[in-house]
């Protein structure tokens, strides 16, 4: 009896020692077969993107255009490229996409630049406008530029109205909307849900939070909202009659003028876009195809015309390793987009401690003179904003002067951020103020009760058990609403300090509400107008520069990751884009708008300031 125990064991013994053994054999297998794949891929010099001696540079725009790219794991992306998935939120890098137009320019192998920008999500208008100004200086060059596509967006339409020819298919389609800003409301719903949302907050337009409290827009947000939305949209209806040689009043804001026009077109759209001057012909695939081969020639593989996409373009030109000469003086430019949240966090949403280091960075670079804070943000967290602006009055304490270059938003708390520097340039089209603050705490107690569930027991202060299943307690709502007003003269008193204001004229043109860059300009909440370029001069100015580099301050990768990074971007190559120009993406609208809704929750969901105190702009993405 006293064996069994023992051969049991023996014989567990030696199935852990095959399974064991059979597991490192495949992780070696597996280990080496991917090095020698990637050693091929390093060393193999015939996948190396090469720029054919005549082609079309075909900028194949797609995703959402943005200031800075959210962290994507290096081995995700090359798998997604390996075995053809897309991307789930692609995202394109709008220096990238400047610096590819530039290049072509002088490049004398690109004889045509084509302008594909159907599969396009989002760009906001300010960088919308930066590309359409890259596009102007590209055909200084005397090279054609050429827009095609089988239908257009309004912004998609925007970059294509630059082309010399606007091609579209005869059953495509281009109709410009307008600007608006519509939202989901939800009291209603919490009503039923018995859901309470106790909300505080200071400033008669800071709607961020009108869906929790009503059923609809405010007036006050309505006529906020819509002075801004119509400074857009004469803006944006500027640029297409300069580009297109229209007048002003060509452009249909009426269904009533819409239906008048379609009709003489026999209802269709592309002859519609025709007869308006939108687009100079109509033709189908197969003739943009011949076309473009008489301009450019024949690819030498396929049946396409000779062209090379945006993405192999880009990495042609773009050096693996990005080498910065220490030894000269620089402006520094320190990227902060999207959501302001407590704490360190990724690359494309701004974290309190993380862009706070980025800029310290800067500061204890003797080679910086001076830095660029390039915001594109709407807020978020109030106490990330202040620990980010502290290192921006430490950054002027030091001696090197910041100036703060607004992109597309650079609202509540990303004014609050931009509020210290020596200078805030912002674009005539950049939204920016609703210097206001808020606050917000649901409680669950009513719904628990009508489940049958209860809190309930003792604590030593009024604190005590403080959470989302008890009522909230009105002298703790008072105490909320208390800390909120301090905030919101905190802000009030950083801006008029900041600006040389008074708390009274700050007050006016506060209370949440938005405003262009062209008008903050007027107001005093923005000094001048232009681009991150004109920042980084004015920056250099500023610092008695008359020789000098920029750097671009990223988070630091290890040399693992870095080494990693480099191989992938290196072996995507292996990889070709095999989706021509001339397919189109399908339009998943009904999906945007649920994933509109769910976005709205999770905008007031991700925030984490510690005192739950927020600057967040909400209502300044428009659709």
């Amino acid at each position: 009896m006293s064996e069994k125990p023992s051969v049991i064991k023996k014989v567990f013994k030696k199935l852990w020692l095959i399974l064991n053994t059979s597991r490192k054999v495949f992780l070696n297998l597996v280990f080496f077969g991917f090095v020698i794949i990637l050693y091929n891929v390093l060393t193999d010099d015939s996948h190396e993107v090469k720029v054919p001696a005549k082609t079309a540079l075909v900028l194949n725009f797609y995703g959402t255009i943005v200031e800075q790219k959210q962290t994507v794991d290096p081995a995700d992306a090359i798998m997604q490229e390996a075995f053809d998935q897309k991307e789930e939120n692609p995202e394109m890098l709008i220096t990238d996409i400047k610096n590819v137009i530039k290049t072509a320019k002088d490049d004398n192998r690109i004889k045509t630049l084509v302008l594909y920008p159907q599969n396009l999500k989002r760009a906001g208008l300010h960088h919308l406008q930066e590309i359409g100004t890259a596009i102007n200086d590209f055909k200084q060059s005397g090279k054609e530029v050429i827009a095609f596509g089988d239908y257009f967006s309004q912004d998609q339409y925007h970059i294509a109205s630059h082309a010399d020819k606007v091609w579209i298919n005869p059953e495509g389609a281009i109709v410009l909307e307008g600007y608006g800003r519509y939202r989901t409301y939800f009291k209603a719903a919490l009503d039923k849900l018995n859901i309470t949302a106790h909300v505080f907050k200071v400033g008669t337009y800071k709607s961020a939070v009108e869906p929790y409290l009503r059923d609809n827009m405010s007036d006050n947000a309505k006529e906020a909202n819509k002075q801004w939305l119509d400074q857009l949209w004469t803006s944006y209806k500027h640029d297409i009659a300069e580009n297109r040689n229209l007048d002003m009043a060509n452009f249909d804001e009426t269904a009533v003028g819409l239906l008048e026009k379609l009709e003489k077109a026999e209802g269709s759209f592309a002859v519609y876009a025709l007869q308006s001057g939108l687009v100079d012909e109509l033709r189908t695939r197969e003739q943009i195809r011949l076309s473009m081969i008489d301009k450019v020639g024949k690819a030498k593989r396929g049946n396409h015309f000779s062209q090379i996409n945006y993405k192999d373009y880009l990495k042609a030109n773009k050096a693996p390793f990005p080498v910065v000469n220490p030894m000269t003086d620089k402006v520094a430019i320190v990227v902060a987009k999207g959501a302001i949240l407590n704490g360190d966090q990724e690359p494309g949403t701004i974290g309190g401690d993380s862009t706070a280091k980025l800029l310290r960075k800067a500061r204890l670079n003797d080679k910086v003179k001076a830095v660029v804070l390039r915001v594109d943000s709407g807020g978020g967290s109030a106490y990330a904003s202040e620990i980010i602006r502290q290192e921006v009055e430490l950054l002027k304490a030091a001696g090197k002067p910041v100036i703060a270059s607004m992109a597309n938003y650079a609202a509540s708390g990303g004014y609050w951020i931009s509020a210290s520097a020596n200078e805030i340039w912002a674009s005539p089209n950049t939204i920016t103020g609703s210097i206001g603050i808020f606050g917000m705490f649901p409680t669950f107690d009513r719904a628990l009760d009508k489940l049958g569930i209860h809190t309930d027991g003792i604590g030593t202060t009024d604190l005590s058990g403080l959470g989302v299943s008890r009522p909230l307690n009105k002298d703790i709502g008072n105490i909320i609403q208390a800390s909120i007003n301090r905030g919101y003269k905190e802000f009030l008193t950083l801006v008029s300090e900041s600006r040389g204001m008074t708390l009274e004229q700050v007050d006016a043109i506060a209370q949440g509400r938005v405003w262009t860059g062209a008008k903050a300009q007027e107001l005093g909440l923005v000094d001048k107008l232009g681009n991150l370029d004109d920042a980084v001069i004015a920056a250099a100015d500023r610092a008695g520069l008359k020789a000098y580099d920029t750097w671009l301050v990223e988070k630091e990768l290890s040399a693992k990751d870095m080494f990693i990074r480099n191989m992938f971007e290196t072996a995507q190559t292996f990889f070709p884009e095999t989706e021509s120009p001339m397919m189109s993406v399908s339009n998943p609208t009904l999906k945007q708008r649920i994933m509109t809704m769910i976005n709205e929750f999770e905008s007031i969901n991700q925030l984490n300031d510690p005192k739950g105190v927020y600057s967040f702009c909400l209502v300044c993405e428009v659709n």
